[in-house]
């Protein structure tokens, strides 16, 4: 992270925010801080809070609880001015599909005060940095998911915020169209020292941000960069198949060190030199035990780690 600078940028503390008829809090206690220039993801599975978190931070929802500071200003009554200073892509398209590119980016500009040769100077800017230079007179409807999501990040940029948030940024992008997304946020944070914030489910995603809070029930569960977050997770992972799941829980416990856990039906444990291990827990319990594998730590393995669920489980 040798891009990130120590000034804090987002600043978030104890925010909350429940929905009416509501059985609990959306998001609850969420704490986070952002240094300028880094890119943060927040990872958690449907229903955790993620959603939310992105409609307080892009203003279209009002906080109940807590509080947040975004540029030096504060979410619950500064929003006109942190709006100049915030870039917002929605995991939905907000793109006009009858017009073209260029008209797309001159509405953004207007809305945003811009106006004559700055605003065509930005167009013009915007067009270059996301290889749209060929495509400015194209209907927007026309175009691929990639080329679209690349409107929508010149779009959301062409005011030069500080912030960019995006909710779901992959969503809908073959691999190829989310490798040239992450060129050009790698490119934002590293030379424009943006500070990118974004929601997620999906770990490939993750794992190319500068640090991740994996969110659950609303709340953080633990925030650091993804190569310390699994390095916390004590050596292999083993995920063993049975039809006695509960009952080989407990015989893996009597025999052996360590903490296994049924998950969804299959007995996760966490051991180190795990090839080594595997002979002893066959020659002990292999009458129990239809398969047995293991690999290194991914972040789903530490979002099992620190709440006993899968990350693909959605929350009610």
């Amino acid at each position: 992270m040798n891009n990130v600078v120590s000034d804090t940028t987002v600043d978030i503390h104890n925010l909350g925010f429940v929905y009416p008829l509501a059985k609990g809090f959306a998001l609850d206690g969420f704490s986070l801080k952002v240094n300028r220039g880094e890119i943060v993801g927040v990872l958690g599975p449907n229903g955790s809070g993620k959603t939310t978190l992105f409609r307080l931070l892009s203003t279209s929802l009002a906080p109940q609880r807590g509080d947040a500071r975004m540029s030096g200003f504060d979410l619950r009554n500064k929003c006109r001015e942190l709006r100049l200073k915030l870039g917002v892509v929605f995991q939905r398209p907000a793109l006009d599909q009858k017009l073209t590119v260029i008209e797309n980016l001159l509405i953004q500009g207007n809305l945003y005060g811009l106006s004559g040769p700055l605003l065509q100077h930005r167009v013009k800017e915007a067009l270059a940095r996301f290889g749209l230079e060929g495509r400015g007179n194209d209907r927007v409807g026309i175009l691929s998911g990639g080329l679209a999501r690349r409107v929508e990040l010149a779009k959301s940029l062409l005011h030069e915020p500080e912030i960019l948030i995006m909710d779901e940024p992959s969503t809908g992008l073959d691999p190829g169209a989310r490798l040239e997304l992450w060129r050009c946020l790698k490119e934002l944070s590293r030379e424009r020292k943006t500070t990118i914030l974004l929601t997620t489910h999906l770990i490939d995603e993750a794992e190319r941000c500068d640090r991740v809070g994996l969110i659950d029930g609303g709340r953080l569960v633990v925030l650091g960069a993804p190569g310390e977050l699994k390095s916390a997770v004590g050596g292999d992972v083993l995920k063993i198949e049975s039809d006695l799941a509960q009952e080989l829980c407990g015989e893996i416990k009597k025999r052996f060190a360590g903490e296994p856990r049924v998950i969804d039906g299959d007995v996760y444990l966490e051991r180190e030199r795990a090839h080594e291990f595997i002979p002893a827990l066959m020659g002990a319990l292999g009458s129990m035990i239809r398969s047995v594998a293991f690999s290194r730590p991914t972040l789903e393995d530490v979002f099992m780690h620190y709440t006993g669920r899968r990350l693909t489980a959605d929350q009610g």
